[in-house]
């Protein structure tokens, strides 16, 4: 037997954070993913919350999905979302699906953001079995920084570094095995630096 265990508290703090981000970065709308029609205690308790921090931006739209049906409507429509907030385990399953939605894994960057800390890495960690081959893309540990810049306000520099993997993307020379090609971690870092010139 295992429990599940949302709190108000903590529901609160992640939705808000959403909220903050969508109005930060003026984003559109909130889309609060969750499975309250099945799991009514602790799904429940998150959506509602949602609903009441929701209140407090009306400048921003909400909008809630259960978790099946949203990773069906990421793939269909994904122009008609905008930020997403989920509890842990929704969380885990969206980041993979749109990870590979804009090419895999070695496109996904991560936060992990406190009330005071963050740490911010790929979305698939080290990948230990690519240790010493330089054929991991480097691109989501990249996008991580371009996350660090933006929370620690230096907006400029993020919004730099995200142009310049952009044009290393848009240009097609430089691909890791992922993206088709065979080029290095060192030479797609490389490429990337050298758009940031």
């Amino acid at each position: 037997m295992s429990c599940k265990i949302n709190t108000r508290k903590g529901s609160e703090r992640i939705i808000r954070a959403a909220f903050e981000y969508a109005r930060k970065f003026n984003r559109r709308k909130v889309t609060v993913v969750h499975k309250a029609n099945v799991v009514r205690a602790t799904d429940g308790l998150f959506l509602e919350t949602a609903r009441e921090v929701a209140r407090q931006y009306p400048e921003i739209a909400m909008d809630d999905a259960n978790i099946d049906a949203m990773t069906m409507w990421l793939l269909k429509n994904p122009f008609n979302y905008d930020v997403l907030v989920a509890p842990n385990l929704y969380g885990d399953i969206i980041s993979d699906l749109c990870a590979q939605m804009v090419g895999g894994l070695g496109f996904g960057c991560s936060g992990n953001i406190g009330d005071t800390l963050a740490v911010f890495e790929p979305t698939h960690g080290s990948a230990p079995k690519y240790a010493g081959m330089s054929k991991v893309n480097p691109i989501a540990t990249i996008l991580a920084v371009k996350m660090m810049l933006d929370w620690l306000g230096e907006t400029d520099k993020a919004s730099r570094l995200e142009n310049a993997v952009a044009g290393m993307i848009r240009e097609g020379k430089v691909r890791t095995y992922d993206m088709g090609g065979t080029n290095t971690t060192l030479e797609t870092a490389a490429a990337i630096a050298a758009k940031l010139q």
